[in-house]
C-alpha cells in the first residue's frame, strides 16, 4: 500500500489529471474538497526570484520580490568550498520561507561542454565531480530548512542554440561519465525534492518523453524518490510523458493536456495506473514541501548580504599578479570602466533577480572615503568603444600610481536564450586596456563576466583578478581583495583556452538544425587540453594568492587495493608566505593505458584549507571506489581495470606537486572491454588526431549520424522552429511579426537580448505551453507553412470553444 493510495482513490480522473499540471506559472493545483494544498515554486540558483502577485507583467516577466543576489554558480563553483555553498543554499531557502515559496528551482549542474554556452554563468563546472560535489552541498543546504530543490536541467542540455528542439547525440560512455554523473551524485547523496527535465532531445528522444532517463536510470538505477517536473514549456507529448514518469507539467497551459490525459485514460490509450504513479509523486512533493511554509518566519537579510560579500570574495580568482596587488590606500589610484560604476553582477534570463542593495566598486570607495579618480572608459552599448571616453581615461591613467580597470562581458554578450559566437571581449574594453597599459605599467584588470574570454593584453597588464558575476556585494568584495583585506583563494572550475579553435568541441558545438554531435566524447575541458597537451591561458583548478603554499609528505594508506575498496591520500600543506590565505588541494587519478581510451587525469577529490603565515596542516582526502572506474559499455556498468594508477596531488590540473602509484586489482578481470582502436583510432591519440571524423564518432556512438539538412516546405512539424519555417514566405512574415512584437514588449528590459535572439529557436509547439494557442491552431499553422490548402480557416477554428481543446494527435 502506498502512502497516498486512499487519497488517490477518492480523486476523480479529472482531478488526477489536473494535479499533473500547474495552476499558474508557479503554483501547483489544489483540491480543496480533499485538503490537497497548492505550493509555490520559484527560480533560485543564486537568489530567489519570487514573482509579485500584485503587479502586472513587464517585458513578459513580472517584477519579483527583493532578495539577496549571491554570486552566480560560475563564481561560487570557483570557491571549491562545499560548506560555503551549503550556507548559500540555506540562506536562499530562508528567503524562500520568508516569501512562502516551497521549492527553489536549482541548482544547475549541467556540464560546460563549450565556453560558448550562453548559460554557462548558471552552471558550476566543466568537471562532473566538482559539479556533483557543489550541487550536493547546495541541495543539502536548501533542504535542511524543509524547502525543496529542483536539480536541473536533466540532461545533456549544454547549449542555448535550439535548446528546445536540438537532439544531443552523446555516446553512452560520455553520457554516463560526464553528463549524467553530477546528477547521479546529487540524487544519491542529497535526495533533491524534484528533478527538472530539460527541453532538448537526447539520442533521438525528448527528455520529457524519456522513460529510459526519467524512470529506468533516474528512479530504478539511482533510487530517486522525488518528483520530476518539466522545465517551463518543455513538454513534448504529454501522454508519452506520463508513461515515462514526467510527473508535473509547468506552467499552466489552460488545462489542454489535462483533458488529453482524461480522454486517453477513458479510451484505454493510457493506463490509469501510470497516472496514479505520477499523482502519488506530486502529492508527496506537495505535502512534504508544504510543511516548510511558516507565515511567521522572517529571513535575516542583513546576514545574507554579509554572506553574499564573503562568497564573492572567496570565489574570485587571481589570475596574474606581478606586484601591483594588493593596493595601498596611500596609492594614487585611477578607477576606469563603466562596470566599476554600473556593475554586471548576475546573468540574464529566468534567474535574474531583484537585489536588495547593489553596491558598485566605485560607490564603495566613495562610501569608504578612499581617494581616487574615475573615468568610464567605454560605453555598455555595442562594442563599447568611444574615442572621447578613451581619451578621458588616458588623461587620468598617466598620472596615477596604479590603474584599476573593470572590464569584461556586458549583457548583450552572454545570456540565457542564445550562445556566444566567439571568446572576444568588447572591442572598446580591449582597446582601453591595451592603451592604458602602454602608459602605466601598474595596470590592474578586474574581469567581469560569466565565462572564459580571450585576453590578448595578458602580457601587458600587471595583475588580473577575475570576479566573474559576483552578486550584489561584489563591489565591496572586490575592494577587500584589491586592497588585501582578503587574500584571493578561488580556483578556476573551467579551463581558459588560448583561442576558441583550441577546443576540440568547437567544430561540433551548436550544429543543428536537428542534431548536435558530442564527438569529443569524454574529452571535455581539461580532460582534452591536458591529454592533448594543448597550451591554455589558465588551466582548470588554477588560482593565485597573496601568499605561497608548499606541499609535502605524500602518503597513501595502501599501495595496492582490490576493486571496491577506498583509498585515502594524505599530505601536508604549509603557508610559506607572509599573509593568511586558503589553498584548494586537488587529487587527480591517472588510469593505466589499455584498450580503453582515457584522459590523462581526472579530478577525484579536493579540500580547501585556511592557513595563517607559517602554519602547516595535514590534509586527508578519501577516494571512493568510483574514483578508479569507467563506464564499460560492453557490460553496461561501471568497471575497474587492473593496473597501476597514479594518485596526483596538486594546485591545478597542470600544477601537480606530489604523486604516488598504487596497484588496483579488478574484481572481474575477465569482463569484456570496449575496443575502438580499429574503428575510432582518433580517440586513442587525441593529441595528433587532427579532428574526429564522422565515421569514427558513428563507430563509438553505435549508429549512423542523422541528416542536418534544413527542413523544406512539406516537412515541417510542431517541433519545427521559427528559424525552420522562415524558408517560406509566410514563415518569414511570422518571424518578422514575432521579432517586432518582442522588441516592443522587451524595450528597456535587461532580458531584451535573450527574448529577441532566442525567438528564432522556439518550436511551434511552444505556443501551446503557455496557453497562447490551442493545439488545433498550432497544427493548422504547421499545415499553413507546409502549403496545405484550407489550413488558414482551420487555424482560426482553433480559437472557437468547440475546437480549443481538440488535439489532432488524439483524433
Amino acid at each position: 500500500m502506498g502512502k497516498y493510495d486512499e487519497l488517490i482513490s477518492k480523486l476523480t480522473i479529472e482531478e488526477k489529471a489536473g494535479l499533473l499540471s500547474g495552476a499558474t506559472a508557479w503554483l501547483t493545483k489544489r483540491v480543496d474538497r480533499l485538503g490537497i494544498p497548492d505550493v509555490w515554486m520559484a527560480d533560485g540558483p543564486h537568489g530567489l526570484r519570487k514573482e509579485r502577485t500584485d503587479a502586472p507583467a513587464v517585458n513578459i516577466m513580472k517584477p519579483s520580490e527583493p532578495s539577496t543576489c549571491f554570486p552566480t554558480a560560475v563564481a561560487t563553483g570557483s570557491s571549491w568550498d562545499r560548506a560555503l555553498i551549503g550556507e548559500i543554499g540555506t540562506a536562499i531557502a530562508e528567503e524562500a520561507k520568508h516569501y512562502g515559496v516551497s521549492t527553489v528551482l536549482g541548482p544547475g549542474v549541467n556540464i560546460k561542454r563549450s565556453p560558448l554556452c550562453g548559460r554557462n554563468f548558471e552552471y558550476i563546472s566543466e568537471d562532473p565531480y566538482l559539479a556533483g560535489e557543489m550541487g550536493t552541498a547546495y541541495v543539502k543546504g536548501v533542504q535542511s530548512t524543509g524547502v525543496g530543490t529542483s536539480l536541473k536541467h536533466f540532461a545533456a542540455n549544454n547549449q542555448e542554440y535550439l535548446r528546445m528542439s536540438i537532439d544531443s547525440r552523446v555516446d553512452e560512455r560520455a553520457l554516463r561519465e560526464i553528463y549524467l554523473a553530477p546528477f547521479e551524485k546529487v540524487v544519491k547523496e542529497a535526495a533533491p525534492a524534484t528533478v527538472m527535465c530539460s527541453y532538448n532531445k537526447l539520442n533521438g528522444e525528448y527528455l520529457s518523453d524519456s522513460k529510459r532517463l526519467l524512470t529506468d536510470i533516474l528512479r530504478d538505477e539511482w533510487g530517486f524518490k522525488g518528483m520530476v517536473v518539466s522545465d517551463w514549456s518543455a513538454v513534448n507529448e504529454r501522454i508519452a510523458g506520463v508513461r515515462a514518469g514526467m510527473d508535473l507539467q509547468m506552467p499552466a497551459n489552460g488545462g489542454v493536456d489535462d483533458k488529453r490525459i482524461v480522454a486517453a485514460v477513458k479510451s484505454g490509450k493510457l493506463a490509469e495506473a501510470d497516472v496514479d504513479k505520477c499523482v502519488e509523486r506530486v502529492l508527496n512533493f506537495v505535502f512534504t514541501t508544504k510543511k516548510s511554509e511558516d507565515a511567521t518566519f522572517k529571513a535575516d537579510f542583513a546576514a545574507h548580504r554579509a554572506l553574499a560579500k564573503r562568497a564573492a570574495a572567496e570565489s574570485a580568482v587571481l589570475l596574474k599578479n606581478n606586484g601591483a596587488l594588493p593596493l595601498s590606500k596611500t596609492d594614487k589610484i585611477a578607477v576606469i570602466g563603466q562596470l566599476a560604476d554600473h556593475p554586471r553582477y548576475q546573468g540574464n534570463g529566468s534567474s535574474r533577480i531583484n537585489p536588495f542593495n547593489v553596491v558598485s566598486f566605485k560607490q564603495h570607495l566613495e562610501n569608504s572615503k578612499v581617494r581616487f579618480d574615475y573615468a568610464p572608459g567605454y560605453t555598455q552599448k555595442g562594442d563599447g568603444y568611444s574615442d572621447k571616453l578613451l581619451s578621458q581615461a588616458l588623461d587620468i591613467a598617466k598620472n596615477a600610481d596604479k590603474v584599476v580597470i573593470f572590464a569584461g562581458l556586458t549583457d548583450v554578450y552572454e545570456s540565457e536564450g542564445f550562445d556566444r559566437e566567439h571568446l572576444d571581449m568588447p572591442r572598446g574594453h580591449v582597446r582601453l586596456i591595451e592603451e592604458i597599459s602602454k602608459i602605466n605599467k601598474n595596470t590592474v584588470v578586474v574581469l567581469v563576466g560569466g565565462s572564459p574570454v580571450r585576453l590578448p593584453f595578458m602580457c601587458k597588464v600587471n595583475a588580473l583578478l577575475n570576479m566573474y558575476l559576483s552578486g550584489e556585494a561584489g563591489g565591496e568584495a572586490a575592494s577587500d581583495l584589491l586592497f588585501g583585506v582578503v587574500s584571493p583563494s578561488g580556483k578556476l572550475a573551467e579551463t581558459y583556452p588560448v583561442k576558441l579553435t583550441d577546443s576540440i568541441s568547437e567544430p561540433y558545438f551548436g550544429m543543428g538544425p536537428f542534431t548536435v554531435e558530442y564527438r569529443e566524447s569524454i574529452f571535455v575541458g581539461y580532460r582534452y587540453y591536458d591529454t592533448a597537451e594543448i597550451p591554455v591561458q589558465f588551466p582548470f583548478g588554477f588560482g593565485l594568492s597573496y601568499t605561497k603554499f608548499e606541499y609535502s609528505d605524500f602518503i597513501v594508506d595502501k599501495k595496492s587495493l582490490i576493486d571496491g575498496e577506498s583509498l585515502t591520500a594524505s599530505f601536508n600543506i604549509k603557508n610559506v608566505g607572509k599573509v593568511s590565505g586558503a589553498e584548494t588541494a586537488q587529487i587527480y587519478v591517472a588510469a593505466p593505458k589499455t584498450s580503453v581510451f582515457k584522459p590523462a587525469k581526472e579530478l577525484k577529490g579536493f579540500e580547501k584549507v585556511f592557513l595563517n603565515p607559517g602554519e602547516e596542516k595535514s590534509v586527508s582526502i578519501t577516494l571512493d571506489p568510483r574514483a578508479f572506474k569507467f563506464y564499460n559499455t560492453a557490460i553496461s556498468d561501471w568497471y575497474t581495470e587492473s593496473g597501476e594508477y597514479q594518485i596526483l596531488a596538486g594546485a591545478s590540473s597542470k600544477d601537480i606537486r606530489l604523486s604516488e602509484n598504487v596497484n588496483v586489482t579488478s574484481s572481474a578481470p575477465d569482463a569484456p572491454l570496449p575496443d575502438f582502436r580499429a574503428d575510432a583510432p582518433g580517440y586513442y591519440d587525441i593529441k595528433h588526431c587532427g579532428g574526429l571524423p564522422q565515421e569514427q564518432f558513428e563507430a563509438l556512438y553505435g549508429s549512423k549520424s542523422l541528416s542536418n539538412e534544413p527542413a523544406k516546405r512539406g516537412e515541417f512539424t510542431i517541433n519545427s522552429t521559427i528559424q525552420d519555417i522562415a524558408v517560406t514566405s509566410f514563415g518569414r512574415f511570422t518571424r518578422k511579426v514575432l521579432r517586432i512584437g518582442l522588441k516592443i514588449i522587451s524595450s528597456n528590459s535587461e532580458n531584451a537580448a535573450m527574448l529577441t535572439k532566442s525567438a528564432d529557436y522556439m518550436p511551434l509547439r511552444s505556443a501551446t505551453g503557455w496557453g497562447s494557442l490551442s493545439p488545433y491552431s498550432v497544427f493548422a499553422a504547421v499545415d499553413i507553412y507546409n502549403g496545405v490548402k484550407g489550413s488558414v480557416k482551420k487555424f482560426f477554428k482553433g480559437f472557437l470553444k468547440k475546437y480549443k481543446n481538440i488535439d489532432p494527435r488524439d483524433e
